[in-house]
């Protein structure tokens, strides 16, 4: 199936040619797979969004959600619309597609001056914090909206009750 293009998936190639439009504004720079977007992803991104001036989603490639070990039926969507649906969104400002493991070279690419993560993640855990830190930014470990997951609704479609 054919995704539209979005002018808010870009390489880092193209956002660098952007970044310095950016320079007096705040960027703030998660990272997912967001792969069935429920309420708690939209809530977490609008609050991530809150903290800065413009919020920049690294998106994982099809290949790391797999090396994830999410499931060998994950990614459910594909990443070309995974990142047209987080673009639709009014809080997101950029979305990137990333191939590794970890958004680290990412972050080393964009330099963002506050970097997020859910609830879960402890911050000194967060992947890229050393980099953000060293340029004088913020990296925050925000609560998650309880009751939402992915894993969780794919296994409520499993189990029919969905």
């Amino acid at each position: 199936m054919h995704v539209p293009a979005s002018p808010k998936v870009l390489t880092v190639a193209e956002f660098r040619a952007k970044r310095d439009v950016l320079a007096e504004k705040r960027l703030v720079f998660t990272n997912g797979c967001f792969d069935l977007l429920h309420p708690g992803h939209v809530d977490y991104l609008q609050r991530a969004r809150d903290l800065g001036d413009a919020l920049m989603v690294g998106l994982n490639s099809d290949a790391s959600v797999r090396r994830l070990g999410k499931g060998d039926d994950r990614p459910v969507n594909g990443q070309d619309a995974r990142a047209f649906v987080l673009a639709g969104l009014a809080c997101v400002d950029f979305v990137i597609l990333f191939d590794e493991d970890t958004p680290l070279e990412l972050i080393r690419a964009v330099r963002p001056q506050v970097l997020v993560k859910g609830g879960d993640w402890p911050v000194d855990k967060i992947v890229g914090r050393d980099v953000v830190e060293s340029d004088g930014g913020k990296v925050l470990s925000i609560p998650l909206l309880e009751g939402y997951s992915t894993t969780s609704v794919i296994e409520r479609i499993r189990s029919g009750i969905a």
